[in-house]
């Protein structure tokens, strides 16, 4: 089973979720830990290559954007509430900074 490693703030933005979109979020990513998909995604190829979006309908609408292609783990991008039918450009922009920083992290350990 993979570890899983929040980035920024988003182990604290799922904590604020609302109970039952907390324990979603949670079952689904257990799901991408043990490499299974979660129920209900959907790719994110403008944030980076292997980034998906896990979808939440719990008391509103949640997304957890994540990457678990990588061997040590599955990196939590960014965790937040969909207000509006399109994903806000802020939310975006934070998860394909915090995407980068894996990269730079991790090629700095070569």
């Amino acid at each position: 089973m993979k570890k899983t490693i929040f980035l920024g703030s988003s182990k604290d933005d799922l904590r604020g979720f609302p109970e039952e979109a907390r324990r979603d979020a949670g079952i689904e990513l257990y799901q991408v830990q043990l490499g299974l998909d979660p129920s209900d995604w959907k790719p994110m190829p403008g944030i980076g290559a292997g980034v998906r979006e896990i979808r939440i309908r719990a008391c509103g609408i949640y997304r957890v954007i994540y990457l678990a292609a990588r061997p040590e783990g599955v990196y939590v991008l960014h965790c937040f509430q969909k207000k509006t039918r399109k994903t806000a450009p802020r939310d975006l922009e934070l998860a394909k900074l915090r995407f980068k920083q894996i990269g730079e992290s991790h090629d700095r350990d070569y």
